[in-house]
């Protein structure tokens, strides 16, 4: 059965958003919740397939909004709240933990939780991982990996998985190598996956080839890294693998 969805408004301080909720209404009883978090777009029609992809594993799923009302489809409203997210950490967290906040209180889930994010989403899930969050699990699809506020040593204590497209020219190798070095230094436990050939945004079915230099749709890609993180979440929150 396709998850249902239903828009949840919640707020960062004086910042409404208005989240999308999905679960699988016909499996019954408490399950771990994943907040998804969109990519530079916003809450567009590439998060909310991401949210009904995983609710149909049987996941509660916030498709969360960290851009606030009015803003998706304003191109420069949209990059003015990029910058300012990605250059300022701690609003990007505390966005981010408004989110999760939301996700918390909804009824179904079971006091576990986990974020997966794609593209600037990846940042902000790896923002939660880095701050020590009480999350289980981080995934970041062809997510940015660089911060100026790298994890502490021990800080980290959800498990990390980063998707990353091996051609990828928006996450060059120099990030990659400099995320791992700090992953190992804040002893985190993470794990990396590269697809060969793979640019940035690979799950993007919708991408119009050569819209976006550097950006393009992998199936093979797509579909390698959802049975990734699938078998990662599974095995994070001790469940039977998809």
């Amino acid at each position: 059965m396709p998850s249902t969805g239903r828009t949840l408004a919640y707020r960062d301080g004086r910042t409404p958003l208005t989240g999308v909720l999905h679960r699988d209404e016909a499996q019954r009883g408490p399950r771990p919740g994943i907040l998804l978090v969109h990519g530079g777009a916003g809450l567009d029609d590439h998060a909310r397939e991401q949210a009904q992809r995983w609710a149909a594993l049987g996941y509660v799923v916030l498709a969360c909004d960290m851009y606030g009302d009015g803003v998706a489809g304003d191109r420069q409203r949209i990059m003015d709240c990029v910058t300012a997210l990605r250059d300022d950490p701690a609003m990007l967290l505390r966005r981010t933990r408004a989110g999760l906040d939301a996700l918390r209180d909804c009824p179904d889930t079971d006091g576990r939780f986990a974020a997966v994010g794609f593209c600037f989403g990846g940042m902000a899930a790896l923002s939660l991982a880095r701050s020590g969050e009480g999350i289980a699990g981080a995934v970041s699809i062809h997510g940015s990996l660089t911060t100026p506020a790298p994890a502490r040593p021990h800080a980290v204590r959800a498990k990390v998985l980063v998707c990353h497209g091996a051609s990828d020219p928006h996450v060059p190798a120099a990030d990659v190598a400099s995320f791992a070095r700090e992953m190992e230094d804040a002893h985190a436990d993470w794990q990396l996956v590269m697809y060969g050939g793979a640019v940035h945004g690979f799950t993007h079915r919708h991408a119009r080839p050569g819209a976006v230099p550097g950006v393009a749709y992998d199936e093979r890609a797509d579909g390698r890294s959802f049975a990734d993180a699938s078998r990662f979440l599974a095995e994070t929150f001790g469940l039977p693998a998809a």
